[in-house]
């Protein structure tokens, strides 16, 4: 069986029927919600996990970096300039290059943590019921063994009870 889930009006029977999910052994990364509002206001407390784009953020700055310090002082080097005894590699201007690189990095690689982060571009999970996406809250277990799915069903008592096979 591919899913089993359950339809709610009620944000909060939904919440009801998550904590039963959990209650009943099933783990909470299991569990599938979906609304087209916040639930946040009717109670229901998501699972949060840690982000890590501002690491993203650092790793593209650095990595940013090293590409504008680089590219700036192997350019002075392949293409020297003589400047009346004055070094070939000139930080101070390649500062400039370096920072500003820096920042791009750091900005691509946020806009890269956040497109993945919010899962743009994925696909659709293994079940999906349009009335999720319109009035209905949905809450469901993604490949559920089959001996779980009786405490399934009696955890989502109360919305309107489906299974894709």
């Amino acid at each position: 069986m591919k899913a089993a889930y359950a339809l709610y009006s009620d944000p909060v029977e939904a919440q009801r029927a998550v904590a039963s999910l959990t209650g009943a052994g099933i783990p909470r990364e299991a569990i599938v919600v979906m609304s087209p509002e916040p639930l946040e206001p009717h109670g229901y407390d998501p699972q949060d996990r840690p982000a890590r784009m501002g690491w993203f953020a650092v790793l593209g700055g650095v990595i940013g970096c090293v590409v504008g310090a680089s590219m700036t002082s192997m350019t002075q080097l392949l293409w020297p300039l003589r400047t009346g005894g004055m070094p070939i590699v000139s930080v101070w201007p390649n500062l400039i290059v370096a920072f500003e690189l820096t920042m791009l990095g750091a900005i691509v690689a946020t806009v890269i943590a956040l497109i993945r982060s919010a899962g743009l571009g994925r696909r659709l999970p293994a079940f999906y019921d349009r009335s999720a996406s319109q009035d209905r809250v949905l809450v469901g277990v993604a490949d559920p063994a089959d001996a779980q799915v009786p405490d399934i069903e009696r955890s989502l008592a109360g919305g309107e009870f489906k299974t894709v096979a």
